[in-house]
């Protein structure tokens, strides 16, 4: 059963949207190639603090995998304190 995230990234400020700019390239590469990611898209919004997240993945397992993955990750370290609010679902 697939699970998919959907959900924002909101910085407190401009610091925090540089962290994920200069991040963000790296952590979508090791994303896409992880076995079982099906969609891995970070985007930017119209407000400059905020980016939309939408991410799918096979099954709980790789979703799993890429959250422990993701923990240990430099993206995890350098944009821990960043507010995550997202849904995540299976179908």
């Amino acid at each position: 059963m697939p699970v998919h995230v959907s959900g924002h990234l909101i910085c407190k400020n401009r610091e925090e949207a540089e962290l994920i700019r200069l991040y963000l390239p790296q952590h979508r590469a090791l994303t896409l190639a992880e076995p079982g990611c099906l969609l891995f898209e970070v985007e930017e919004t119209e407000d400059p603090l905020v980016w939309r997240v939408t991410e799918s993945f096979i099954d709980r397992r790789a979703f799993e995998a890429h959250q422990s993955r993701l923990a240990h990750s430099i993206w995890g370290e350098r944009t821990r304190a960043i507010k995550r609010d997202y849904d995540i679902t299976r179908s």
